[in-house]
């Protein structure tokens, strides 16, 4: 080996080296990618929720009135059909994997308890409108919106843990996402055909007080909504097809495309809590963006 041959080894070493051990590149955040195959679930596609495992569940799956249970990789198959006509919509998971449904059609919360595939009435109350989604607090209280579309009104339910249904707000717009801050003593909602987030106080005795808007957007409609641990909300733009990311304050943090003009629905999933999957009634199917902080509810079910 001759000396003049030395420095281009010496590169040629130093630049395979820096291949193996350099700085792996960041991981593409916000950006959309579909899970399931359009026209799987039919146009009713709504719900998600994701279990401890990671199997994303969201309602009519191949026909109105099932519950879909899809893997991480995609693959679907039907869980659960609900009988006497009922039809799911928002779709909550406890920390002991119990199973709360939005039945809109009979004014029900189902419950389906842990290794079951049977729904039980949870709650029932005729002077709903049609439970719609639902918010699940720390110690266990459900929200749930209820919207009159034919009327563009709506108003909130408390659920308590015996199922007690109590009438927590009333003469709104057409009540729709809906969740809570990390500390419980925030509920958020949305309204579809007036297109503003409201924020509520949570008064110890889980009562709301203190109504106020914290953003009206200029167009297009809203659907499903979902906190992160940092409480900033996730809110699906039905008929603009993103998902926007919005900080307690109103301001617009991220906009994402999520593949399909009509997101109805959405959660936070994955190993670590950083995957959020979305309900897209175009293509019928479900897609998966990647995001920075984990969903609350996530945090709290599996997260330590």
């Amino acid at each position: 080996m001759t000396p003049r041959l030395l420095p281009v080894i010496t590169v040629c070493v130093l630049t395979c080296c820096s291949s193996v051990v350099g700085v792996l590149p960041a991981e593409d955040l916000f950006k959309a990618e579909p899970v399931t195959k359009p026209t799987e679930f039919t146009p009713g596609i709504e719900g998600p929720a994701c279990d401890a495992r990671g199997n994303i569940y969201a309602v009519n799956f191949a026909a109105q009135g099932t519950i879909g249970r899809v893997t991480p990789e995609g693959q679907g198959t039907i869980f659960l059909r609900l009988d006497n006509g009922s039809i799911g919509n928002g779709i909550r998971f406890t920390r002991d994997g119990r199973m709360f449904i939005a039945d809109y059609v009979n004014h029900n919360v189902l419950l389906v308890k842990p290794g079951q595939q049977v729904p039980t009435v949870f709650a029932h109350e005729p002077a709903m409108n049609q439970p719609n989604d639902l918010a699940l607090a720390a110690n266990g209280t459900l929200y749930a919106s209820d919207p009159a579309w034919d009327k563009s009104t709506g108003q909130l339910w408390r659920i308590d843990t015996s199922g007690k249904v109590t009438k927590v707000a009333s003469d709104m717009g057409t009540t729709n996402g809906i969740d809570l801050s990390p500390d419980g003593r925030t509920l958020y909602v949305n309204e579809s055909v007036q297109q503003n987030v409201w924020a509520f106080t949570v008064k110890p005795d889980g009562s709301l007080s203190d109504k106020r808007l914290i953003r009206k957007f200029p167009d297009h409609g809203f659907d499903g909504m979902r906190c992160d641990v940092d409480g900033n909300l996730y809110i699906t733009r039905y008929g603009k097809g993103t998902v926007v990311k919005m900080a307690p304050d109103g301001a617009i943090l991220q906009e994402v495309d999520v593949l399909g003009k009509q997101p109805s629905n959405l959660c936070f999933g994955g190993p670590d809590g950083r995957t959020v999957y979305v309900t897209e009634v175009e293509h019928t199917r479900l897609v998966r963006f990647r995001v920075d902080r984990p969903g609350l509810e996530w945090q709290r079910n599996v997260g330590q």
